[in-house]
């Protein structure tokens, strides 16, 4: 089903370690509208997916939120990689070191570890497009967020595709949607 390219989807390079911003940006790793969450929603919700051309966007859209993971990940890396112990205390990552060192654990920058929670599959074709509309429209003002607590070019950089994607992504749900619900006749709503 996939094939797998031993290269990130958009490089990072970041020069500055910054615990303080890693402890941030982990939140799109494993937070509650992060890109594990994005990703385990949609693989789930394609097998029950009407369509197969909906099955198909599910699958491609979940797929490369798996590769946004991929990134984030890097991105928490290369801020927290040769970190001194006093440089772990002044940003405020020490309960994360604590607990993970500088490994890669998904979680929220709360500290809150990821749950299946998160995520949604309802098994109804309009119910999962306006799930997965409004996750996208929630992972891309957690970018926003970042991005204006962030002021390094080369997390900016990564962190603008990464937001970019979620328009797209939000984007190809509301076409989705609109083609499936003139399908239906727009009765699955009718009561709203």
């Amino acid at each position: 089903m996939w094939q797998y390219q031993k290269k990130l989807q958009y490089p990072i390079n970041i020069k500055t370690p910054n615990a303080a911003l890693a402890k941030v940006i982990t939140s799109q790793y494993g937070g509650p509208d992060g890109e594990l969450g994005a990703s385990l929603r949609y693989l789930s919700q394609r097998f029950s997916m009407p369509y197969p051309e909906l099955q198909g966007l599910l699958t491609d859209i979940g797929t490369e939120e798996l590769a946004h993971l991929e990134m984030i990940g890097a991105i928490v890396y290369q801020l927290t990689r040769n970190l001194s112990i006093d440089e772990i205390k002044k940003s405020g990552f020490d309960s994360y070191f604590v607990d993970h060192t500088t490994g890669i654990y998904p979680a929220s920058a709360a500290g809150v570890p990821f749950t299946a929670a998160y995520i949604q599959s309802k098994g109804d074709l309009i119910t999962d497009l306006h799930e997965d509309l409004a996750a996208e429209q929630k992972a891309r003002t957690t970018y926003d967020n970042i991005l204006r607590l962030c002021d390094d070019p080369d997390v900016r950089d990564a962190i603008k595709f990464l937001r970019q994607r979620e328009v797209v992504h939000y984007q190809r749900f509301g076409e989705a949607r609109q083609t499936k619900w003139n399908d239906y006749g727009g009765a699955a709503d009718k009561t709203a």
